[in-house]
């Protein structure tokens, strides 16, 4: 899973992205809502953690950016120094949940894994198609499908942003620990095990190929129209 962290309080920032990096998310941090911005345009959150009172720009803009794009995507707000007006009027303003300062790191972490959980980047079911990322497990009309590793995380990653087209880059910044070492070419050969181990065997289609764009989720569509 990708995070995000918004913070223009340096120490606090690293603090926070070097921990859950060590807890094994991946993670990007911005220093300024311009960046962040860049980074939302890019790559795809499952959670975003944004400094409510970031100078630079309006935090609220930010949100409904990032809701725009995916409203799976949870936001959760740090705060310091404020009442509960303030936190009333950053929920009001999008965020999923709000956390004030200073804060136990593992605190933090707890309400994150519910968050997560809460927005439903776990199991994922799609009519007869339920997919499970925590047990690395597909079941099929409640038959289980052998998919594992890259492809499995692709298949997820689709059918967590199954309303959006996703490209190949996107695809490796999400999944892949340094997308700078491998080639998009990677993201062909998942495809085509998807297509190989689950879509012909069962004889569905799960991806659909947007040319010169990228990929979409696109069950429980039918072959016959794509």
């Amino acid at each position: 899973m990708r995070i995000l962290v918004v913070e223009n309080e340096t120490a606090l920032n690293k603090t926070i992205t070097e921990g859950l990096s060590e807890l094994g998310y991946q993670t990007d941090d911005a220093e300024s809502i311009k960046d962040a911005l860049y980074f939302i345009s890019i790559r795809n959150y499952d959670l975003i953690i944004i400094n409510w009172l970031m100078d630079g720009g309006d935090v609220r803009e930010l949100i409904e950016t990032i809701k725009k794009k995916s409203n799976r995507t949870a936001v959760v707000l740090l705060a310091g120094k404020t009442g509960k007006e303030d936190e009333i009027d950053g929920l009001r303003a999008g965020a999923d949940d709000y956390i004030r300062k200073p804060f136990d790191f593992d605190v933090l972490v707890a309400r994150i894994e519910a968050r997560l959980r809460f927005g439903g980047t776990s199991i994922i079911e799609i009519e007869d198609l339920v997919i499970d990322p925590d047990e690395e497990k597909i079941t099929f009309k409640g038959v289980e499908i052998e998919l594992k590793g890259k492809p499995f995380e692709v298949l997820t990653h689709l059918a967590r942003h199954r309303d959006q087209i996703v490209s190949k880059e996107q695809l490796l910044d999400a999944i892949w620990e340094e997308p700078e070492l491998v080639t998009p070419n990677v993201i062909e050969v998942a495809i085509n095990q998807i297509r190989q181990k689950m879509d012909k065997p069962l004889e569905i289609s799960t991806i659909e190929t947007v040319r010169r764009r990228g990929y979409r989720f696109c069950y429980p569509k039918p072959a016959a129209e794509l």
